[in-house]
């Protein structure tokens, strides 16, 4: 489905980038006006497509993507009020994400740059995350530590400067979102799975379940979750063949809890240690409504202000990669028109 998002504020006199994001089951385009100001954001969702089959399929995500981009850009350039030779930059997702998705929107980006003869940037998909923040906080500036956790990504970072990322910690298996949709999987619940246990967390007891905490008390900015998604499942498993009724919302609360003790206890053992007085939340599992409001209770004990993106900019979104897109264009960073897709890319490889 298309969703205009809409202006998201005034807009002043300055750059265009138009941002381009496929890195997955999104096909979205963007405005923004020097970095800060979305002119338009457009996001054409294939949830409802990929539901039937319980997560992402991606040849099907690749052939809607090739259906979906070029309306997608027309009507994020519509929104905007502006014809696309006024755009100086275009500013596309090449990784991480799937391959065949991520080569739609860098397919398109090329053409229309060399078409347009304005420059091309590759954006980092977690780096366009990290900068959704910036979209709406005008106020937050580095140095800062940042939690970025999606389905795929859990990274704890120190950021001095734009652009400079010192990676902290990084989950040594799964994500923290691939635990919540692999258990959410299990219980039977529909995608995407982290939102659904979040609704079902409210009505349960989040102390009902001891699960494990990995790597919570080590030496260790890592984050671990294998163990606490194993010891989930077979609790599932142990409870169903018993015969008992499965209580699903005191495992969500459990689960949610689990996960969100690790996340916020090593983000403030960081912003402590590193003496900063701003952290940020992104990426798609930022959307969780505990985790905001346990990483805020923690950071206000200490005099740390919290900031995180509006629902709609913590998930893909093409706003967040031309904000990310519209730095790197400051400092003269500019893509070779052979930049390719990098499937498994990290956050400070190039």
């Amino acid at each position: 489905m298309l969703e205009q998002q809409g202006a998201l504020r005034t807009a002043g006199s300055g750059a265009l980038v138009l941002g381009i994001e496929t890195s997955c089951d999104e096909t979205a385009a963007a405005v923004v006006r020097d970095g800060r100001d979305i002119l338009s954001n457009v996001i054409a969702s294939q949830v409802d497509l990929h539901r039937h089959y319980g997560g992402v399929v991606p040849e099907i995500a690749s052939r809607k993507h090739i259906e979906l981009i070029m309306p997608v850009i027309d009507l994020a350039l519509k929104e905007a009020g502006i014809g696309p030779e006024e755009v100086d930059a275009i500013a596309v997702t090449y990784g991480p994400g799937l391959v065949g998705a991520l080569l739609v929107g860098l397919s398109a980006a090329k053409a229309m740059a060399l078409a347009l003869g304005c420059s091309l940037i590759g954006i980092n998909h977690i780096e366009g995350h990290i900068y959704a923040n910036f979209l709406e906080h005008r106020q937050v500036e580095p140095p800062l530590v940042c939690l970025t956790v999606s389905g795929g990504h859990t990274d704890l970072l120190y950021i001095d400067e734009y652009g400079h990322y010192d990676i902290l910690g990084r989950t040594r298996d799964d994500a923290a979102g691939e635990a919540f949709d692999k258990i959410a999987r299990v219980l039977g619940l529909n995608y995407p799975g982290g939102p659904e246990i979040a609704r079902l967390a409210v009505d349960g007891d989040p102390e009902a379940i001891d699960f494990p905490r990995g790597l919570m008390d080590a030496d260790t900015y890592d984050f671990s979750f294998s163990g606490l998604k194993t010891a989930a499942i077979n609790y599932i498993h142990t409870i169903k063949q018993r015969g008992a009724d499965l209580p699903v919302a005191d495992i969500a609360a459990s689960l949610q809890a689990a996960i969100v003790d690790v996340l916020t206890s090593k983000t403030m053992t960081a912003a402590q240690a590193y003496g900063v007085k701003t952290v940020l939340l992104s990426g798609g599992v930022a959307a969780n409504d505990s985790l905001r409001r346990h990483l805020r209770e923690l950071a206000g004990m200490h005099g740390i202000k919290v900031y995180y993106p509006t629902r709609v900019l913590c998930t893909d979104n093409a706003a967040m990669i031309a904000c990310a897109g519209y730095y790197r264009y400051r400092r003269g960073e500019r893509s070779p028109w052979d930049l390719n897709a990098v499937p498994n890319l990290r956050l400070g490889e190039v």
